[in-house]
């Protein structure tokens, strides 16, 4: 599935959508950086509630194919632009982390 195919199946809300036809391979939920850059695999749909400049920086190094900002989290200002520039997809969600998590998962499998 890709990123664009996640973003309408969920109705998800477009912040930075550089490469919508990223393929999502799996999931990845977590707020604590370290452990995201330890865990998190590429292609990994990654679920945070994190909005600040370092999500970008941890989402190019794992290589994640989106960032799904959870809670209606909206990013820090200046953030979208340094997605773009980066090609991190990031989409947004009223949904918490648990119920979109769910919503994945269900996508994925």
């Amino acid at each position: 599935m890709t990123v664009f195919e996640l973003k309408e199946r969920l109705s998800l809300t477009p912040v930075s959508l550089p490469d919508p036809e990223r393929e999502v391979t799996g999931g990845y939920t977590g707020d604590l950086l370290s452990f995201v850059m330890g865990s998190a695999q590429s292609g990994d749909a990654w679920v945070t509630i994190m909005s600040n400049v370092n999500v970008i920086a941890v989402a190019t190094l794992t290589d994640v194919s989106c960032v799904l900002l959870a809670g209606g989290v909206a990013l820090d200002e200046g953030v979208a632009e340094r997605a773009v520039a980066q090609g991190i997809n990031v989409l947004s969600s009223p949904l918490s982390a648990f119920e979109l998590c769910s919503k994945v998962a269900e996508q994925l499998s």
